[in-house]
């Protein structure tokens, strides 16, 4: 059996860095771990190929051998998908949808036969057996959400490690909490499910033999969803550390309530966690209150975010504007907040109704839902009605981005986190890539862009006040690049 796995092309969000990959002589951010782990699901006499379009374009050649065209996609790859399957069915070739994308939405794909809806480990086995008699049904929908303990190593071979700034993968699936704009608890449920620790050092060993020294990004929806086995496997990661010295560092995405667990913080750090996404959304009580957000509310959020700072993590937080109940001030209120806070990454969006969110259901019944959400925040639309006005809210979007990531307002929230940091734990590794893109900074951000001043600034105040810290200073100006991209483009 020829079996071609197709990961779409990804726009220019804040989430693809492609401003950064100039940089770093990279192709792409991320590898595409949902198919790589399809793939070890496979019968290992199957012969398999992945093309990321992110890293390469898909050939007529390899479509032509393909028996089966399987495409993982999230909802914001929808246009690259129906590009997809155009050129697939101009071959006569038959594809299988499956991911985010389709479990939430494979109506709006008439053009694909079939789908897998769901977590795909129970569904597999039934999946083959079709594949190989050639009596494929119109979709396979997930019956449960199903344990991950039994869920192989990705196939790594399918891929060259060397395009790919940053690996990923997968401790934990699902969140405890219940956001009403989040699509999470649609697709992995409120209880979450790990692997065993023994299990996703086994995947980090694969990758260490691989020849993979960098960072690794635990994709999780929220790393800390169980305490206790998270803990097992920090302990477990600890050890692995001491035993074989791997040059890996992490991150990952947690909830806020982790700045109450100081243990919790100094177990990640010396398992070698460098930062962590926290979905922080907004400062005002009233829209925290709106959406849910439980695990955010009746607390200092810039002390907790300090807090996280002191104890060796950087905070890349997720800020979110135009709920119900936000005022013709918020926008103030989001860049007085950021800047207090140092969160130098700060990814901002217009709220959006995800299909099949609480949120989204909501807007249904009130008559306030106006288009399906592209699953890109960064375009300044809206898909639904808002309460303020919706010129108001565009504009004061773009507004807002720009103030945030124009040099002296951003590298002025460098030197706040720098402040606050304090980074511990294990010692890094600089890589080749690294050296490269200080080379290349030094020339596009002190010389070419028109923030140079404050880039220079920021590099000498840095080098002389905070050595130890230098690196990380730098790091940030160079992310700052495609956020500012990014930010123009709106």
């Amino acid at each position: 059996m020829n079996i071609l796995l197709v990961s779409p092309q990804t726009p220019d969000t804040f989430w693809s860095f492609k401003h950064v990959l100039r940089f770093v002589s990279k192709k792409a951010a991320f590898p595409p771990l949902g198919l790589l782990t399809i793939a070890a699901m496979l019968p290992r006499d199957w012969k398999l190929r992945l093309v990321d379009l992110n890293v390469e374009r898909l050939r007529d050649e390899l479509l032509r051998e393909a028996d089966y065209v399987l495409i993982g996609a999230m909802l914001v790859h929808q246009e690259s998908v129906h590009e997809i399957v155009a050129r697939c069915a101009a071959l006569g070739k038959r594809v299988i949808g499956g991911g985010p994308l389709f479990t939430t939405g494979h109506e709006k794909f008439p053009e694909i036969a079939h789908f897998v809806l769901g977590e795909a480990e129970e569904i597999m086995p039934q999946l083959v057996a079709d594949l190989v008699s050639g009596d494929l049904q119109p979709s396979y929908q997930a019956p449960r959400f199903p344990t991950i303990t039994q869920t192989p190593v990705p196939r790594w071979d399918l891929i060259n490690v060397r395009h790919y700034v940053t690996m990923a993968a997968q401790f934990s699936r699902g969140c405890p909490f219940d956001c009403e704009f989040c699509d999470i608890i649609v697709m992995n449920g409120r209880v979450p499910r790990t692997k065993t620790p023994a299990q996703f050092v086994e995947e980090l060993e694969v990758l260490r033999r691989h020849g993979w020294r960098d960072m690794v990004f635990v994709v999780d929806d929220n790393f800390i969803g169980d305490k206790r086995r998270t803990r097992a496997l920090l302990e477990a990661l600890i050890e692995w550390r001491r035993r074989t010295n791997p040059k890996m560092g992490f991150f990952t995405e947690a909830s806020v309530n982790l700045a109450d667990d100081p243990e919790l913080c100094a177990l990640m750090v010396a398992a070698g966690f460098t930062k962590v996404f926290v979905g922080i959304e907004t400062p005002s009580a009233d829209a925290l209150e709106e959406c849910h957000k439980v695990q955010n509310r009746n607390r200092d959020l810039v002390s907790a975010v300090h807090t996280l700072q002191h104890a060796g993590l950087e905070v890349m937080g997720g800020f979110i504007v135009g709920f119900d109940s936000d005022l013709s001030d918020i926008f103030k209120r989001q860049f007085d907040f950021i800047q207090r806070s140092g969160v130098a990454i700060a990814m901002v969006g217009l709220l959006t109704a995800l299909p099949r969110t609480k949120l989204w259901m909501r807007l249904k019944r009130e008559g306030r839902l106006e288009a399906e959400s592209t699953g890109n925040n960064t375009q300044a639309e809206l898909n639904f009605v808002p309460k303020l006005s919706r010129e108001y809210l565009q504009q004061g979007y773009r507004e807002l981005m720009h103030r945030l990531y124009r040099p002296r307002d951003y590298y002025a929230r460098i030197r706040t986190f720098l402040r606050n940091y304090q980074p511990k734990g294990p010692r890094l590794r600089l890589s080749r890539a690294d050296l490269v893109a200080f080379l290349k900074s030094l020339w596009l951000l002190g010389v070419w862009h028109r923030g140079r001043i404050g880039y220079w600034r920021l590099f000498w105040g840095t080098l002389v006040k905070r050595p130890t810290k230098f690196r990380f200073a730098l790091e940030l100006a160079i992310m700052g690049y495609h956020f500012r991209r990014v930010a123009r483009a709106l």
